[in-house]
């Protein structure tokens, strides 16, 4: 094909959708530029565990420039869309730039949504980057260092309270990691004061944690996470959320930390398009992934509002990988003169960790499974080494997981920025 005539692909975001379309179009006739605000991609299953000490930032997060160094046709632009003119086929910078594009690729994911309280951002951090895990693990190792130096001066400390709304995958795994490395790998670190006293607290407005797996792994689930300490509410909803307490109903409950997994809402790029969106803010998307009268504008991801047997596809890593490579297949197939074909989400199952040796999962394929326990733990370990991006992060995983589990000890509990806690002060002393 003629250098002046080849198709301009521009991919916002490199997410799972982003990543694994422009990893199939490096290999086409087209050139590619991809367009995102960090210059990693990170592996967002495993930032609960960069949060609670067990990995380091570098363990999930690859430069995208290191990815694609081989690749003539892919370049990289570190920057964000601040819109999109879809009639003139231009992407609009937030640099002030422009791209044109013969094919738009929009996977700019989500971000945490509390449900109109905007103030509680501050207080109570979710989980969706590098930077909000780091801040978690800041808080969390903070308030066991507050503590040893409050029972040294004044001889009592504040109750160490861990408060996780939202009992999806992400609280339960947060939940889960809080309690190992209070009960598990800190209980010799200090001298004062006893971190296996520590509470971790679920709450959850639905009568179930985990509530897109099957019934019986949600009790499984439950009582993995009661053998290891953790409380579970259900069928309750946090009314406010203050320094230093949560208030669930009228019931006032003492929280060092505070924690959000209780919702998300897409990127607000596809309401400035024009598209038509949901209530969450995704894209509404046909059975080929473009949003109504657009076909030459991909929606992937968290993105994207696709309906499949009646059901919306979650927006979980799994399918924002194969819509990733569905969109770049379909512009594969507009080149070779080919018919599309539409998108049809291949369901493999879900996993979530609780702890150590302590797992559910709801294995789809090759065979039909719901596991626990042990055998979901080592399933979810190998699912998750096989799929991070590049070999040497699959060896510094592995390795760090190996040291953990044999030494009970964690290497990276590093705090960082301000010893400040926020409500520190407010929790009132054992």
């Amino acid at each position: 094909m003629p250098e002046n005539s080849r198709k301009k692909v521009v991919v916002l975001g490199a997410g799972f959708a982003g990543l694994n379309a422009a990893l199939k179009l490096r290999h086409m006739p087209v050139d590619v530029t991809i367009v995102d605000r960090r210059n990693h991609h990170t592996f967002q299953p495993l930032l609960y565990q960069v949060a609670l000490a067990v990995l380091t930032p570098s363990d999930i997060a690859q430069s995208v420039r290191t990815i694609f160094r081989g690749s003539r046709n892919v370049e990289v632009l570190l920057d964000e869309a601040a819109g999109v003119d879809v009639a003139a086929r231009k992407v609009l910078l937030k640099s002030g730039g422009a791209l044109s594009y013969d094919y738009l690729i929009v996977a700019t994911g989500s971000t945490h949504s509390y449900f109109g309280h905007e103030e509680w951002a501050a207080l109570a951090p979710g989980l969706k980057e590098l930077e909000d895990a780091i801040e978690i693990r800041r808080r969390v190792l903070l308030t066991f260092e507050l503590a040893e130096r409050a029972a040294v001066e004044q001889g009592v400390h504040p109750p160490l309270n861990f408060v996780i709304v939202g009992g999806g995958p992400t609280g339960v795994e947060l939940a889960g990691a809080i309690s190992d490395i209070a009960r598990l790998f800190m209980n010799q670190d200090f001298r004062h004061i006893d971190p296996s006293r520590a509470r971790v607290i679920i709450v959850e407005g639905e009568k179930d944690i985990l509530s897109a797996y099957p019934p019986d792994l949600r009790v499984k689930a439950t009582q993995q996470l009661n053998q290891i300490g953790v409380e579970v509410q259900t069928g309750k909803h946090v009314t406010d959320i203050q320094p230093g307490y949560v208030m669930i109903g009228d019931e006032r409950i003492d929280a060092a930390v505070t924690l959000w997994a209780a919702g998300v809402k897409a990127s607000p790029l596809g309401a400035t398009c024009g598209f038509a969106c949901d209530k969450r803010g995704a894209v509404e998307v046909d059975d080929f992934m473009n949003p109504a009268g657009h076909p030459e504008v991909f929606v992937c991801g968290d993105m994207a509002h696709f309906m499949q047997d009646g059901k919306r596809v979650p927006g979980v890593a799994q399918p924002a990988i194969q819509m990733g490579k569905h969109a770049a297949a379909m512009i594969a197939a507009d080149l070779a003169g080919k018919p599309r074909k539409p998108f049809r989400y291949f369901d493999k199952g879900d996993m979530a960790t609780i702890g150590r040796k302590a797992a559910v999962a709801r294995v789809a394929w090759p065979f039909h499974a719901n596991l626990s326990g042990a055998p979901a733990w080592v399933a979810w370990l190998l699912v998750h080494i096989y799929f991070l991006v590049g070999f040497r992060n699959r060896i510094a995983v592995v390795f760090a997981w190996a040291w953990t589990y044999f030494t009970f000890n964690s290497g990276a509990r590093l705090i960082t920025g301000s010893v400040e806690l926020p409500g520190w002060d407010a929790v009132e002393k054992d």
